[in-house]
């Protein structure tokens, strides 16, 4: 009767700035595909991994770290301004206080635990100082500016498929993976299977073999809305590029929230219960923290109907005579009923296109419909219909094919991430020439004129373009 040898497991500590090719070597098959996975700890990036590491692939978890106030920096404000209209609050260490749960420290130990779960490297990389500068000045530098950003867009673009896509590349993995619900086509096997039967190296040198193999060294990848239309995600990748999408795989494309859930239990994995929300850099809410980042300056609260309709002309108002809105105690310029004034803002940022709440004025419901930065003016409307427009300016525009198509073109059109898509015709309005010596043309503003009237269309946000059938054919930012 002959022994069994028993089998010891190594398992190789890896710095994430060496190879995740020295670190494997031929064991487990050499031509195993490396997958980075991005984990916040939460269910979908924890089943995302799961589900790569049950197929066979070699996986590697990714915590990314972003810059978040502290409890204490919340409480302190900003008293120093370093540049116009922004705030000097320095980094204070501490506990952090309500933070957004994706980048805390209970999210990090979440996703440690879930790939010793796994058994799979986990590492942290530090994008603290991108983050800041890509993801939280543009948020302050858009609202400033009287925008209401979309900071997701902008992370998904330059960190999460920006940095930390090259620093997966550059240590050796040859896919990086999320949590998105969002749908890949070629779909995540094929392109696997295509990547396996060759590879970079091998289709340049050598393109004969690729085409007799029916093979293209960079295929063209399409991006459509995931199966769970409540969960779709698409909304949020439509900057992202051809080089991007070639190495991107999204394993959650046709599950259900419900689904990954049960797996998550299933499995017994580890992930923290507690969902995400909004802007993960913010303490308590978004309104302290404009106040906290940005120099505010009150104004009037102007009644928008009466302005875009007749001015009504008071009578009685002398030249060295002096009125005040008795509600705000606003002055009121000669020539203009207190009718027309109904108040004042406390800074334009804190308002958003739409918005009900918290505007401080009598016999409403009122709605903001209008910001005008240069005369500091909001200007609010009793009537619902105000807020309802037929078309809008689209700049930045990004095509996922690479391509400008031939305008004017029929899409269906999402102007906010909760919103259904309508039915638009793109238009082309302007041709600027190519930045920085570049040879031909950028046509990067286009209108998109709606088949109906759509509400509180608002600058600052995405407008996202999409076939009948559910592809995202690109998108940018409305003016």
């Amino acid at each position: 009767m002959t022994e069994k040898k028993s089998k010891k497991r190594v398992i190789v500590a890896m710095s994430p700035y060496k190879s995740l090719r020295d670190s494997t070597g031929q064991a487990g098959g050499y031509n195993k595909k490396r997958i980075v996975v991005a984990m916040s700890g939460g269910v979908d990036s924890s089943v995302a991994a799961a589900l790569l590491k049950k197929q066979g692939y070699e996986v590697a978890g990714v915590f990314m770290r972003f810059w978040a106030e502290s409890q204490n920096h919340a409480e302190l404000g900003g008293a120093e301004f370093t540049r116009p209209n922004f705030t000097k609050v320095k980094f204070v260490a501490g506990k952090r206080g309500n933070e957004n749960l994706c980048c805390s420290e209970g999210a990090e130990k979440a996703a440690r635990l879930v790939a010793a779960k796994l058994k799979i490297p986990f590492y942290v990389f530090n994008f603290t100082k991108e983050f800041k500068k890509e993801v939280v000045d543009y948020f302050l530098t858009e609202q400033a500016a009287g925008r209401t950003p979309n900071p997701c867009v902008v992370c998904n673009k330059k960190i999460k498929f920006g940095m930390l896509f090259q620093r997966a590349l550059g240590v050796g993995a040859d896919f990086i993976a999320t949590g998105h619900y969002a749908w890949l086509t070629p779909n995540n096997a094929e392109l696997l299977r295509r990547s396996a039967l060759t590879s970079a190296s091998f289709c340049v040198e050598d393109k004969t073999k690729c085409k007799k193999q029916n093979l293209s060294a960079e295929p063209h990848r399409k991006l459509l809305r995931a199966a769970d239309g409540n969960k779709d995600q698409s909304y949020f990748l439509h900057q992202l590029d051809q080089k991007q999408l070639s190495r991107i795989i999204f394993p959650l494309a046709d599950y259900t929230k419900d689904k990954v859930v049960k797996l998550a239990k299933k499995w017994r994995l580890p992930y923290r219960r507690e969902e995400s929300f909004d802007l993960c850099f913010v303490v308590n809410d978004v309104g302290s923290f404009i106040k906290r980042h940005l120099k505010l300056k009150t104004g009037k609260i102007i009644n928008y109907h009466c302005c875009h309709s007749r001015l009504r002309f008071a009578e009685g108002f002398g030249k060295a005579s002096e009125s005040r809105n008795p509600e705000s105690g606003s002055r009121v310029k000669p020539g203009m009923t207190q009718s027309v004034i109904l108040g004042e803002h406390q800074g334009l940022p804190l308002y958003t296109i739409g918005q009900r709440k918290r505007l401080s004025i009598s016999q409403g419901p009122w709605w903001v419909v209008k910001k005008d930065e240069r005369k500091n003016i909001l200007y609010v409307s009793n009537k619902e219909r105000d807020l309802y427009r037929d078309e809008c300016l689209v700049g930045q525009v990004n095509w996922l094919n690479g391509v400008t198509p031939k305008l004017p073109m029929k899409v269906w059109v999402k102007i906010r991430y909760k919103s259904e898509a309508s039915q638009a015709v793109i238009r082309g309005i302007a041709t600027r020439p190519a930045r920085h010596g570049g040879q031909g043309a950028r046509n990067d503003l286009v209108k998109v004129v709606f088949k109906k009237p759509q509400r509180a269309i608002t600058p600052g946000q995405s407008a996202v373009f999409y076939t009948k059938t559910g592809e995202v054919l690109g998108g940018g930012m409305i003016k």
